[in-house]
């Protein structure tokens, strides 16, 4: 078995409409969400036992400022296919950097992120949890995936069962839906 989380950049910065979507970073609001799941993280994996052998991420600004403030001193690898990447490139990049690891976190963005969601968990395994991430996978969002596979290489569809799912307003009702 193995453990694979995925984690959706915190909310960007909007203020300087000229910033390429790429090159945007992260608002208050966001920086503050990131800290709040990234305490989160650490205390899902001390509980579950979970060491996170490997962080993939989008080299696109957000995501790696969501990883200096979720996951302070973690050294991601970054790969530029991740950036609003489909399904099919999230798993080719995973199965390209991982080999023997137990446990992989995926730092990156939607639509690609949810779509994981729909590929990985068959509808044999929906549940409670997988009814709230289908909803919305919103900014800061971090889900944990049971994958009934032995090998990266065997990580397809339908082999996995969604186990955790965290959203900043679920941690601070303040970090809501903004009215």
């Amino acid at each position: 078995m193995k453990t694979l989380g995925l984690l959706r950049h915190a909310k960007s910065d909007w203020d300087d409409i000229g910033t390429r979507d790429f090159d945007r970073g992260l608002n208050d609001r966001g920086r503050k969400g990131a800290r709040l799941v990234g305490r989160h993280i650490a205390e899902y994996s001390d509980k579950h036992g979970v060491a996170w052998d490997k962080v993939l991420a989008s080299s696109a600004e957000r995501v790696q400022r969501t990883i200096e403030a979720a996951l302070p001193g973690i050294d991601p690898i970054s790969d530029k296919r991740l950036y609003l990447a489909s399904v099919d490139t999230i798993i080719e990049v995973i199965q390209e950097y991982t080999d023997d690891e137990d446990s992989v976190l995926v730092a990156a963005h939607n639509p690609g992120l949810q779509e994981m969601l729909f590929a990985l968990v068959p509808p044999s395994e929906e549940n409670a949890i997988f009814d709230e991430a289908a909803t919305k996978f919103p900014t800061a969002t971090f889900a944990v995936f049971e994958l009934d596979i032995d090998s990266w290489s065997d990580l397809a569809a339908d082999c996995g069962r969604l186990v955790h799912f965290i959203r900043p307003r679920d941690l601070d009702p303040e970090l809501g839906p903004e009215r």
